[in-house]
């Protein structure tokens, strides 16, 4: 029988992220911090397991509970997060980790417990293909990095570069805010609250930066990044009316990935995206291949995968009703939306 407790995380957070420090399959969104991010922004309980023997933690699994009556009545590892799932060093920490979030699923009567997995984890659960990340290391230097991009794109960073585009990092979130609400207006996908990005910058400090492009000192568009150990991921962006013309996005991520090797970062994590949508292809434009997330399933309430993308069909007359919303509607109804989508 294994001698390999599962306890929930209390004072222990120190613990908690030294072993995610230092463990090749925890990720930025395994730190303990999500929990005071997910609780405070967004009032969802959390309960982050820690598995240990002798004293010493052998793995991690962070959840949240979303229980929306909009949307879905789930535990999620994690919300708001592209990575979770355990993290462990020991095969008999990550059955047990897994083990006790079944049971709380079962225990909370949710309609299913969501793993996202950056790994085949789980043979005999069903299994999302709906997602990619796309992430590869890069070099110590603006011309070998340059290289690495495919020649069109290549062009189009050394156009944007002539655009007479200006970059700095912002210690608020306000510039970078009104960027990523016009954004998602035109996505249309409601926006999260403010206070929750304040609440990254708070909570993660110097490993949440926040990197804005201007144009004779105007806003055209911004970045949220987090950096864990040697890499970055940009993560919340916006772009506003003029950054199309001004290909200021391009400017973007190539001003951030030298600003990034600056800071000593040897990998880029370009973020997830939707098979076959312009995100995703223009990652690849950048020569970024897409690797699959296998997001997995343990289902409790329901028999069928949740499907809470804006790819389904039933959202189409939401997103198109959403797109011709007033900016000021949709950052005061956004948020309210957002926390259940998590």
């Amino acid at each position: 029988m294994s001698d390999v407790s599962v306890r929930e995380l209390g004072s222990d957070i120190a613990a908690w992220d030294a072993f995610v420090q230092q463990t090749p399959a925890a990720t930025f969104f395994h730190r303990a911090g999500w929990k005071q991010v997910i609780e405070t922004s967004f009032g969802h309980r959390c309960h982050f397991l820690y598995a240990e023997r002798a004293g010493r933690i052998e793995g991690v699994l962070p959840l949240a509970h979303v229980n929306s009556r909009l949307f879905a009545n789930a535990l999620i590892s994690t919300p708001f997060c592209v990575y979770g799932g355990a993290a462990a060093t020991t095969e008999a920490a990550r059955d047990a980790l897994y083990a006790r979030a079944c049971e709380l699923a079962e225990k909370l009567e949710v309609e299913y417990f969501e793993s996202r997995e950056p790994q085949p984890t789980h043979e005999d659960w069903p299994r999302k293909d709906l997602y990619f990340t796309f992430r590869r290391e890069i070099a110590d230097n603006d011309e070998d990095n340059l290289k690495a991009i495919p020649r069109k794109q290549r062009a189009v960073i050394r156009k944007a570069c002539q655009a007479g585009l200006d970059w700095s990092i912002d210690s608020s979130t306000d510039r970078l805010y009104d960027l990523y609400v016009y954004n998602m207006r035109s996505l249309g996908t409601p926006p999260v609250a403010q206070k929750y990005l304040d609440c990254l910058q708070s909570v993660f400090g110097s490993d949440c930066e926040i990197l804005t492009i201007t144009h004779e000192a105007t806003p055209v568009a911004s970045v949220l990044s987090f950096y864990f150990r040697d890499e970055i991921l940009p993560y919340y962006s916006g772009a506003g009316p003029q950054a199309r013309d001004y290909k200021a996005n391009d400017y973007l991520y190539w001003a951030l990935m030298s600003h990034a090797t600056e800071r000593g970062v040897k990998w880029f994590d370009f973020g997830r995206s939707k098979r076959d949508t312009g995100p995703y292809h223009f990652k690849r434009h950048w020569g970024f291949e897409p690797q699959p997330l296998p997001y997995e399933y343990y289902m409790v309430g329901i028999d069928h995968m949740p499907d809470l993308s804006p790819n389904n069909p039933k959202y189409a007359y939401f997103i198109r009703a959403w797109q011709k919303l007033p900016l000021r509607v949709t950052r005061m109804l956004g948020p309210w939306l957002a926390r259940d989508l998590g």
